[in-house]
């Protein structure tokens, strides 16, 4: 309780004065907070900067530990690693290359071969115009002959060369080397690389240079062999498995992916592709190879024809005439045959076709060949690589399997091809 006394002139007007005080007379319940001790400001502080130096301390030592095991990471890489990096970008380097002077000897077949007959064409045109007139003119005569005769020498190079199959060359070695610098970076995307990865990306290029040369001069390969012979560009020093199999019963019913019956379905399916897809392929080549032979030594024959008979066109000679006017219009179709047709570039395509089958073949084989199940690549994986690469479902891989398997049964050759890409 308090007691307020407060004077009436508080109240009152100016005018009016009073002496009598009043008495007023209020209750007020004030609420009793608890005590609160505080400490000495200034030792609060030192606590609290003592506080932010030790948190600060130890964000540093975790910022700097990071930084250190990052920094070792990136300096410090392995040495297969920094190999494997070299020879990602040697294979950069060769699919740019490979597609620089694909296009380049493209364009050679397409100049060549316009060239070539606008030659011909023209020297026969000459020789008609001569025999025409009636009398010889010399002028024409000798501009006929050569360019008949300079389309002879063309021919010739042009057919040793190839530049459709040049082309068409140098367009799988970009494809191949794409894929190998596709392999490469997965590598590094799965795992750490390894001394058995470089060494074998290694020698994968080094096949590939030697299927599919730069240069000309020195290394071209032949463009008429004496065989048709599928191409090569993977390494084949492949050495199969010395270790014995262990028992069915410590093998179990699946492990790594395999089985017997998958097994199996890849060894039908090796009889197949043997059978069928690379005989095929080598029927095919060979005839694209026996066609383009036969092509390059009638197209220089026929000019040469009619660089001879162009030389005597007015002279009275009928046989003349018609040699050298109907061996350069034929010269003209045969060159337009071959080389716009690009037979080269066909026979290099069963090449690697017949190729890429016997890559399957030796890749199945020499899967097969590591009697350790457990050190094959998966078994559920490598099925569905073979499938892809046939371009086939798993189910129609395995129905192709077991068709393969009840016609040999019956001794009877299967009716179906492997692959269904091409």
């Amino acid at each position: 309780m308090a007691s307020l006394q407060t004077s009436s002139l508080l109240f009152s007007s100016p005018s009016r004065c009073s002496s009598s005080n009043r008495t007023i007379n209020a209750a007020i319940h004030v609420r009793k907070f608890p005590r609160v001790r505080f400490a000495d400001p200034k030792q609060t502080t030192k606590l609290v900067l003592e506080g932010l130096q030790l948190k600060e301390q130890v964000l540093k030592h975790e910022n700097t530990d990071l930084y250190n095991n990052n920094h070792s990471a990136a300096a410090a890489p392995t040495a297969s690693t920094t190999q494997l990096y070299a020879l990602l970008e040697a294979v950069a380097d060769r699919v740019e290359m490979h597609a620089n002077i694909g296009e380049q000897r493209n364009n050679w077949n397409a100049l060549l071969l316009s060239s070539i007959n606008m030659i011909t064409l023209s020297a026969s045109l000459m020789a008609g115009v001569n025999a025409a007139a009636g009398t010889s003119v010399l002028a024409l005569n000798i501009s006929s002959a050569i360019l008949f005769s300079a389309a002879t020498g063309m021919l010739l190079i042009m057919n040793k060369i190839q530049p459709s199959q040049l082309a068409e060359e140098q367009r799988n070695a970009t494809r191949l080397f794409r894929k190998l610098q596709s392999e490469i970076e997965t590598v590094f995307a799965l795992r750490d690389p390894t001394e058995k990865d470089v060494k074998e990306t290694m020698e994968k290029v080094l096949a590939l240079d030697k299927a599919y040369p730069l240069p000309l001069l020195g290394a071209m390969l032949e463009k008429f062999p004496k065989k048709f012979e599928p191409a090569v560009w993977w390494p084949r020093n492949v050495v199969q498995s010395q270790n014995p199999r262990k028992p069915k019963s410590q093998m179990g019913n699946n492990v790594n992916g395999w089985s017997e019956e998958l097994e199996s379905e890849m060894g039908e399916i090796i009889q197949v592709v043997k059978n069928k897809d690379i005989e095929d392929y080598e029927r095919l080549g060979s005839l694209a190879l026996k066609t383009n032979k036969i092509l390059a030594v009638s197209g220089p024959v026929l000019t040469a024809i009619a660089a001879v008979g162009s030389a005597f066109v007015g002279h009275g000679s009928v046989i003349a005439t018609v040699a050298a006017v109907a061996a350069g219009s034929l010269a003209s179709t045969v060159n337009a045959f071959q080389h716009g047709g690009q037979v080269g570039m066909v026979f290099e395509m069963y090449r690697n076709c017949a190729g890429f089958f016997n890559k399957l073949e030796d890749s199945i084989e020499a899967t097969l060949g590591e009697r350790d199940w457990e050190k094959r690549e998966n078994g559920v994986v490598f099925e569905m690589k073979v499938a892809m690469q046939l371009g086939r479902s798993l189910e129609q891989l395995r129905e192709l399997a077991s068709k393969s398997a009840l016609y040999r049964s019956n001794g009877e050759p299967i009716d179906e091809f492997g692959c269904k890409l091409f």
